[in-house]
């Protein structure tokens, strides 16, 4: 029979003791841990997936809808680069990742090269890598007749930046939910496990997870007056007309094309005007897409930009500036405070 000394008795039971202290907060309800004094123990083990049950989902990027939109992207720049150059061209399609752009006087084709090169210009693929990418690769498979072609790193880069910020929204709407430790991971090259432990209703995780934010900016149309197109004149083909989230809504007329998307943002920081003193929001774009905010003059520019988050949300104003900390490009958008 063992025999065990007295001081190594009292030892086991003030083991087993402080361990039956320290896991009760595990079966006792919550309004009996709560009543407990400070000092006594309250954190419970918080259990996963696999032992309190809960909602799994996988999510994957849209990789055709991405390069679609890409695609058409390329094709409104070019489009519009070679107007600004005045440069005919009888046709342009897009079709399999290429723009294809025939012009009018084939004599024209080393001028068009000329114009469409700020496609060809690197974005940045990262701030720790420092490296960069270039999405566009142009040529002239015959006389007359200019190719821009999505190459596949960039298209790659498109994903891996997709993927990563998609990584930071779906953690902020889990966090919506109030559950404890969700994990939110990232698999392969598209994809996004999603773990909610203790949510036992994944149709409402889905349709949270679905619900579509877009961020564009977008030209303001100065051509016609907004007021008078509101009150039934005609909208110039190529805009729209929308209104803001002022009290009361203000009509503005917005160009249909997107001059950079939420996917060309690097970084932004919410801060202060040093001159005014009020709440901005300091964004900065890729090397591509910034040389889009550079104005020869930021008071004409900035009448006639807009950023348009696609959720039902207001309307901002735009300050671009040279950057010079690198050859991306700044913008700062003004946030004003509804008055009561």
């Amino acid at each position: 029979m063992l025999y065990f000394s007295r001081w190594k008795t009292i030892l086991i039971w003030l083991t087993v003791l402080i361990g039956v202290v320290y896991a009760a907060p595990n079966v006792l309800p919550r309004n009996v841990t709560d009543a407990m004094p400070d000092f006594w123990p309250k954190q419970s083990v918080t259990l996963g997936l696999d032992l309190q049950g809960g909602s799994y989902i996988l999510l994957q990027i849209d990789r055709e809808s991405l390069i679609q939109e890409r695609q058409q992207a390329v094709q409104d720049e070019v489009r519009q680069l070679l107007r600004n150059e005045r440069i005919g061209y009888s046709a342009i399609s897009a079709n399999e990742r290429i723009v294809t752009v025939r012009l009018r006087d084939p004599a024209q084709a080393e001028a068009a090269r000329t114009a469409l090169q700020p496609l060809t210009q690197s974005i940045s693929s990262g701030l720790l890598s420092g490296g960069t990418v270039s999405e566009v690769a142009l040529a002239e498979p015959q006389s007359g007749v200019l190719t821009a072609a999505l190459t596949d790193e960039g298209v790659q880069y498109r994903i891996s930046t997709a993927v990563t910020q998609s990584i930071e929204v779906v953690r902020r709407r889990v966090d919506e939910l109030g559950t404890t430790e969700p994990v939110i991971q990232r698999q392969g090259e598209d994809r996004i496990m999603v773990q909610v432990p203790g949510l036992g209703d994944p149709q409402r995780l889905k349709e949270l997870l679905n619900q579509t934010a877009k961020l564009t900016f977008q030209l303001v149309d100065q051509s016609e007056n907004a007021e008078q197109v509101a009150r039934g004149g005609r909208v110039p083909p190529g805009s729209q007309l929308l209104y803001t989230t002022d009290t009361p809504p203000q009509p503005i007329l917005v160009r249909n094309q997107v001059m950079v998307s939420g996917e060309n943002l690097t970084d932004a920081q919410a801060g202060f005007d040093p001159q005014t003193n009020e709440p901005v929001v300091n964004i900065r774009f890729d090397l591509a897409r910034g040389a889009a905010f550079r104005p020869g003059d930021p008071d004409e520019c900035r009448q006639s930009l807009c950023h348009r988050p696609r959720r039902q949300g207001p309307f901002g104003t735009g300050d671009p500036h040279r950057n010079p900390r690198g050859p991306g490009a700044d913008l700062r958008l003004l946030h004003r405070p509804e008055r009561q």
